[in-house]
């Protein structure tokens, strides 16, 4: 096709790619499917949403080091500031889409082989001499990073000060027999290599482990308070800029929001934030007493400095282990 209307067509993107964390490729399978529908019934056009997942923070470094993404879906907020230093996202990208740019939530739960055999209820449990609990690396997973918080500020609680924190969380990490680089290999770990008395991993997954491997393989249990987790999304400037897919990247994360969207999270058994739809899914979403990084921990700039940077409080834990 030759003159200005094919060349105008020709650079229409019809492709995005989401880059994204490792446990939500059900998720955006279903996601991808319905906002191409939704496309093509308001505009005629046919488009494609690719995926790349993997652990969260490596997919961050991924983008920082040149993989094309148009869009990221993370699940945690210190993996979009990565790429905002280099100037690949906005500095102010949480308020670009509504509640902070997450478009749900999700918190860290217990899966325990069925009938529960060694008896694991509380966080407690999970630092008891001869449990192997099975975690994702927190160095290189934004679930291994949410269930160490979860411990410590479970811990924090209870005890009231950080040295009790950081003594139990110890004991909790030394009871890990391997570290897996994201959230499903810990999962292919527990499920498949039947390594392990518990994994703990997001409301989600646990649901999708019992939808896949069978009701009567594991039981999910919930401790009595854990950490709220809010996955973060936001638009790639420069590659968004440089392919002219801004429209269509910004279109589908909002689409993210929709009834529509909001319907399909709930069905991954993710926490929606529209009410209504919340509402509708209540039965699946039971109430458990949740701590946010921002109100308890000092917010994640803080966090990172205190337990993640290189000789920080999980460099301490992981070398006595």
């Amino acid at each position: 096709m030759t003159g200005g209307a094919g060349a105008s067509l020709a650079a229409e993107p019809t492709t995005l790619l989401n880059a994204s964390y490792d446990v939500s490729r059900e998720l955006y399978k279903d996601i991808n499917d319905a906002f191409a529908a939704d496309w093509k019934k308001k505009t005629g056009e046919t488009v494609t949403i690719n995926q790349s997942h993997g652990g969260s923070t490596k997919q961050a470094l991924a983008v920082a080091n040149g993989l094309e993404a148009d869009v990221v879906t993370f699940n945690q907020a210190p993996d979009v500031e990565v790429l905002v230093k280099p100037g690949l996202v906005s500095a102010d990208w949480r308020k670009q889409f509504p509640n902070n740019a997450a478009p749900y939530a999700s918190t860290s739960i217990f899966l325990v082989r069925k009938g529960n055999p060694k008896g694991i209820k509380d966080w407690d449990d999970l630092a008891k001499p001869g449990i192997e609990v099975i975690v994702p690396n927190p160095k290189t997973s934004g679930n291994g990073r949410y269930t160490y918080l979860a411990a410590w500020g479970y811990a924090l609680k209870k005890t009231g000060n950080e040295a009790g924190a950081k003594e139990f969380v110890g004991k909790l990490f030394a009871n890990v027999p391997v570290l897996d680089g994201g959230g499903r290999g810990a999962t292919t770990t527990f499920t498949q290599r039947d390594k392990g008395d518990v994994l703990v991993t997001f409301e989600n997954e646990a649901a999708l482990i019992g939808k896949e491997f069978g009701a009567d393989k594991f039981d999910v249990v919930y401790p009595k308070v854990s950490i709220i987790a809010e996955p973060p999304v936001a638009v790639v400037n420069t590659v968004a800029d440089k392919r002219g897919s801004r429209k269509l990247a910004e279109a589908y994360l909002n689409f993210l929001y929709s009834p529509e969207g909001q319907a399909i999270i709930a069905k991954h058994h993710l926490r929606p934030r529209d009410e209504a739809v919340l509402k509708a899914n209540a039965a699946q979403f039971p109430a458990i007493e949740t701590f946010s990084v921002e109100d308890l921990l000092g917010g994640w700039d803080a966090v990172q400095k205190q337990h993640f940077a290189d000789g920080a409080n999980y460099d301490q834990i992981a070398i006595k282990q």
